[in-house]
Order: C-alpha cells, then sequence, then structure tokens
C-alpha cells in the first residue's frame, strides 16, 4: 500500500490477537478490540482480504476458513468475494487462481461500481473522515 500509515506486523502473536479480535461495529466501522479500547481500521479497499487457494478454499486475512456466496468485479479488474464473513477483494497474488474458478464457471461474476461498495456492502473505509464528516 503507498500511501500506508506505520509499520508491516511481523510478530504472529500480535497478529492472531488483531485476527480473532477484528470485527465490525453496526455503522460498519471496522476495528478490533483491545481490552476496553477499539482501535478502528482505515481499510485500505474492503473490510475483508481472501486468499483463494486452488483447492477451492478462501481465507481471510485473519487466518478464516470463508464460504464464497457470490463474486463481483468492477470496471477497473478488481475481484471481489461476498462470503458468510462478508465483503473482500481478492489478493492480487491470488486472481490467476481465481480467473481459473471464473472461467470454469464456479464463480460468476457480476458487475460492480467500485464507488458504489461502501453503501452496497455496508462499510466504512475511514472511520477518521467519517467522524470529521469527510466520507
Amino acid at each position: 500500500f503507498s500511501a500506508a500509515k506505520g509499520a508491516k506486523l511481523t510478530h504472529d502473536k500480535l497478529k492472531a490477537f488483531i485476527g480473532r479480535n477484528y470485527q465490525a461495529d453496526p455503522q460498519g466501522r471496522w476495528y478490533f478490540q483491545n481490552g476496553p479500547q477499539r482501535v478502528f481500521v482505515e481499510l485500505e479497499a474492503t473490510p475483508w482480504v481472501w486468499r483463494v487457494h486452488t483447492d477451492g478454499s478462501v481465507v481471510s486475512h485473519t487466518e478464516q476458513l470463508a464460504r464464497p456466496q457470490r463474486c463481483w468485479l468492477d470496471a477497473h479488474g478488481h475481484l471481489y468475494l461476498e462470503t458468510h464473513l462478508g465483503f473482500g477483494l481478492v489478493h492480487s497474488l491470488d486472481v490467476g487462481v481465481a480467473a481459473e474458478f471464473v472461467e470454469t464457471g464456479l464463480w460468476v461474476p457480476q458487475e460492480v461500481a467500485q464507488s458504489a461498495l461502501q453503501a452496497r456492502f455496508g462499510f466504512v473505509m475511514s472511520p477518521h473522515h467519517q467522524a470529521q464528516g469527510q466520507a
């Protein structure tokens, strides 16, 4: 992410802790719970990032197994999956594997406008900007 702030998390136990406590509030703002403190997350694209494996399994960036329900494609060629966990972007390294599922008809992408994702799928990209009335 070219505009990322902070540092990449490499501590496995910290990543697992964040993953276990990653959730959304009723307004669609994503956060992780750290005791009494909520740490809100600025999203780069979607609340979930999916890793797609050649056996057809889909795993979230928090290491949770997901069941795909629908497939979406925007005008920029970004591929998204709607799953029982929620809506997310297919990881760029897995687009080739996902393309095989599209080509075989296992997944049938529906068109979606990137600008409509937040409203359609009920998530907030930037809780900070929303609080300031900017998004």
